[in-house]
């Protein structure tokens, strides 16, 4: 725990960006009856009835100190996934870092190792060397900053009946370009003095 906080008071370096990454699973629907549009003094108005149209994921990129963050939808949740997120982590988004600190939990596939299982060793080894990895501990993903983007998120903008991946990209990224554009970071104090108070039963 006192690891994952030190990291968060520690001092905002470009070239060691602190980047928080979450996933969450999603259900897509679609109604069985059209809306009725909204008419004035009156809202829109949805059947209850409703047809599933399967589930998805939701990868959510947070670098919670610089107001950024970034959604990929991807159908499914598997080690190739995440070997794929972690590639982009590296060569799309944060190219000229000399070190990614990524904060997670501890998620089976969440192991450097699913990059050996999906690329060759060579291409595997150079990914694996920019990240600097902070599990948060068991029992504690609260300390992951992504959870509360995707809180945000959930709240926000996909908080409806979406019933398709491309509906459901198009709809994150319009959410995340509005949200970058404001810079909206996270005021984090709970530090690792309050910890040694507040949480002092997890302490020998």
């Amino acid at each position: 725990m006192e690891d994952i906080l030190d990291l968060y008071e520690s001092e905002y370096d470009p070239e060691k960006p602190v980047v928080c990454i979450d996933e969450k699973p999603y259900q897509l629907l679609d109604n069985l009856i059209k809306p009725l549009p909204m008419k004035k003094g009156k809202p829109k108005k949805i059947d209850y009835e409703y047809k599933r149209e399967g589930t998805c994921n939701i990868f959510m990129i947070t670098e919670p100190f610089n107001g950024f963050r970034d959604c990929k939808v991807t159908k499914r949740r598997t080690k190739e996934d995440f070997a794929r997120l972690l590639e982009d982590l590296s060569d799309k988004y944060y190219p000229k870092a000399k070190t990614i600190r990524l904060v997670m939990d501890n998620l089976n596939i969440h192991k450097l190792s699913v990059l050996y299982e999906c690329f060759l060793p060579k291409k595997a080894r150079r990914i694996a060397k920019r990240f600097e990895i902070h599990y948060t501990p068991v029992h504690g993903s609260w300390l992951n900053i992504a959870e509360i983007e995707i809180a945000a998120m959930a709240k926000q903008s996909i908080n409806r009946r979406i019933p398709d991946l491309e509906f459901l990209q198009n709809e994150l990224n319009s959410w995340v370009k509005e949200r970058n554009c404001d810079k909206v970071g996270v005021d984090w104090r709970f530090k690792t003095n309050d910890a040694r108070i507040k949480l002092k039963r997890l302490y020998p």
